[in-house]
């Protein structure tokens, strides 16, 4: 069967599975009595397995099997959860992280079986069983086996032997051909102990120990009947492997409840061998003409649904809720009537195109298409859960790591951001976190000598401000030192003596989001406070956002991300330069001001006003974009105050066209000017007109 088409399903499925995993293993850590937590974490790990095995990928379907039966033991009582237990889950977790990566590269979930992880689950499970209700049926007979003679026996005393099983004539080519390949054919019968309850999970797990070592050709009593259990407590198959004896023995005995098992090594007579070859040959004679062009075709397509092209599978998906399905129907349906009515008017009276149906009939267009563009908006929202969902574990593993205490605490996980911000704002955020983590919170004994709590505590905040999301990355750490963010400054040669003396401090602390700035002695792999604070600010303000530092000394540091809510359609605010048109996006726009130019002052020779009690300074947009100058010099000055965080700037235009919505069209790498063009729009006569980018302009 082809999988491939299943894809992309089975990548966001299992996202979700291991997400959950991740945070029901927290609250496991902390509460390992919560049953309901357990089910939650069994449920997760048995579906995952089960998508796996319908996908092809043995090797995670082997891990969340045997991590599965570790739940299993949990959930009924025979195994308590400690501190070690959770590592090793959390450890597998992270494997099966690494199979779906490399199965969105490249639809194959690559050769590393973890063998490490899977005995530690074995022996956790084999100790665990030990100790917990179960645990004395299982010692003694652990101790019968112990006092028992080399050779192993049966409950009846008979001797355990290789049940030796039919052959067809096709396995026997199959033997054939894979001795001439070089591999070997063994038999072996599995015997498990008579104690074992879920003689199918044990049954199971042994035939996937196996896959992964080779082609299992035969099995007695059939798959289907070991899964119903219909079997007592032996069962035999036929393998081609490359593995040795010893190998196969180890492997299978690694499997918790398998009392024994007994290889023999199996062979075709060299007469019979020949035989077969002939009556191959015989039969590929009479096709030959038939299937000259079908088998390597055929041999195509098996590799083909085995291994599907190795390109990175890319999720392009959105889970929407069927409500807002329903009422983009309903848009889609008005928009269809309007449409209808606009053809109507135009059938009956081409000449009365400026009549009031037709104006009627263009308010109602206008009216669907700006409800059509809302609902459009909120099929593309996603939660802001979606990202930072997986940063509970990292703290926990940083807080580990770096042996200091700390809790991370996030409130605002409903807040929706368009999808193509969501994909891209989780490594800034990540790194935000980090660098709270390795340099913003101090170690245990700094905190204890500060009378600080002894647990860290980190912050994570997202809520809507108008048309933007703001997200905040609080700690309640050492802060930042404005002073010796000032020293290195100088050190460096980023600014001069005399400029550091004149810098406030938020400039200071500005100076962090610059190219490869630290204040950190040492790097660490964790992070450095300031390194890569620079390509932070890159993809935020790529995103249309802007961030900036706040901190006080010895209380903490808040790193505050703004975002635009959507990056397809915005309100813009059109103005002209000359014979240009720009649009300004309208959430950067305080006011619009009519200043006289003889309010016009200067501060450090640059262009300043004064308004309401703030300095703002100005920027001539006409100058900066090399747009000609206008004849006529007005004797007042149309200035739009723009904000970024808590700046403001005036940008000088020459007139307001007025405000519009506008589709956004990326530029791509067409124009290099500094990001001060964002994209492009196009407007109803169908000219084109640049979008500014605020952010670069203040």
């Amino acid at each position: 069967m082809d999988v491939s088409q299943y894809l992309e399903i089975f990548i966001d499925e299992t996202k979700e599975h291991l997400q959950s995993l991740n945070e029901q293993l927290l609250i496991l850590e902390t509460e390992p009595d919560n049953a309901e937590t357990i089910n939650e974490i069994f449920r997760a790990a048995h579906s995952l397995k089960g998508m796996a095995g319908t996908m092809g990928y043995k090797r995670m379907q082997r891990l969340t099997h045997d991590m599965e039966n570790v739940f299993s033991e949990i959930r009924n009582g025979k195994m308590k959860v400690t501190a070690d237990l959770v590592d090793v889950l959390f450890k597998g977790l992270d494997a099966l992280e690494a199979y779906l990566s490399n199965i969105q590269e490249s639809a194959d979930e690559g050769s590393e079986d973890y063998e490490n992880i899977i005995n530690q689950l074995n022996n956790i499970l084999n100790i665990g069983l030990g100790k917990g209700a179960a645990g004395e049926a299982a010692k003694e007979a652990v101790e019968a086996n112990a006092a028992a003679p080399a050779e192993p026996v049966s409950a009846n005393g008979a001797n355990l032997k290789y049940k030796d099983l039919a052959i067809a004539d096709y396995e026997k080519r199959a033997i054939s051909k894979a001795d001439a390949m070089g591999m070997n054919a063994y038999g072996i019968t599995v015997y498990i102990q008579e104690y074992c309850i879920l003689k199918s999970a044990r049954a199971f797990l042994v035939f996937k120990a196996l896959e992964g070592l080779g082609d299992i050709i035969k099995s007695q009593p059939e798959v289907q009947d070991i899964e119903d259990e219909k079997f007592d407590l032996d069962f035999s198959v036929i393998i081609l492997t490359n593995a040795s004896e010893e190998k196969l023995k180890n492997t299978i005995l690694n499997v918790s409840e398998v009392r024994d098992a007994v290889i023999e090594k199996l062979s075709i007579d060299e007469n019979e061998a020949a035989d077969m070859a002939e009556d191959a040959a015989a039969v590929s004679g009479v096709n030959q003409e038939k299937s000259a062009g079908v088998s390597v075709s055929a041999a195509k397509t098996g590799a083909a649904a085995k291994h599907p092209a190795s390109k990175p599978v890319v999720n392009r998906s959105v889970r929407v809720d069927i409500e807002k399905l329903d009422v983009l129907m309903n848009l889609v349906s008005e928009l269809i009537i309007a449409k209808n009515g606009l053809v109507s008017i135009n059938s009956n009276g081409k000449n009365n195109i400026s009549g009031s149906g037709f104006n009627e009939q263009i308010e109602y267009l206008e009216r669907v298409t700006t409800n059509l563009h809302e609902s459009v908006m909120k099929v593309r929202m996603v939660p802001i859960e979606s990202v930072v969902n997986r940063f509970p574990r990292m703290i926990r593993d940083l807080s580990k790591k770096l042996n200091k205490k700390m809790e991370l605490y996030m409130t605002g996980e409903e807040t929706e951001l368009d999808r193509t911000v969501i994909d891209e704002i989780g490594d800034p955020l990540m790194h935000l976190l980090r660098n709270a983590a390795d340099h913003g919170l101090e170690s245990n004994e700094e905190r204890a000598a500060a009378g600080k709590p002894s647990v860290g505590s980190i912050f994570l905040d997202a809520y809507q401000d108008g048309n933007n999301v703001v997200i905040e990355v609080r700690d309640d750490g050492a802060g930042i030192n404005v002073e010796n963010v000032r020293k290195k400054a100088v050190e460096k040669g980023t600014i001069t003596p005399e400029q550091a003396e004149v810098m406030t401090d938020k400039e200071v602390v500005d100076l962090l989001f610059r190219p490869s700035f630290s204040t950190a002695d040492t790097i660490s792999d964790v992070s450095g406070r300031g390194v890569g604070l620079d390509v932070v600010k890159t993809k935020i303000e790529a995103l249309g956002g802007d961030i900036e530092a706040r901190t006080k000394l010895g209380e903490g540091s808040n790193f505050i991300i703004r975002l635009p809510l959507t990056l397809a359609i915005i309100q813009a605010l059109m103005v002209e330069l000359g014979p240009e048109k720009y649009a300004i996006p309208l959430g950067s726009i305080q006011t619009i001001e009519d200043i006289q130019s003889s309010e016009v002052r200067y501060v450090h020779a640059k262009e300043v006003i004064h308004l309401r009690g703030n300095v703002i300074p100005l920027v001539r947009l006409a100058s900066i974009l090399e747009v000609p100058e206008t004849e006529k010099q007005s004797e007042n000055l149309t200035v739009v105050i723009v904000s970024k965080g808590d700046r403001l700037a005036g940008i000088v235009v020459d007139n307001l066209i007025g405000q519009q919505e506008i589709v956004i069209k990326s530029i791509g790498k067409y124009i290099n000017n500094n990001k001060i063009i964002g994209g492009a729009t196009i407007l109803g006569d169908g000219e084109v007109a640049l979008i500014l980018d605020v952010n670069t302009l203040v």
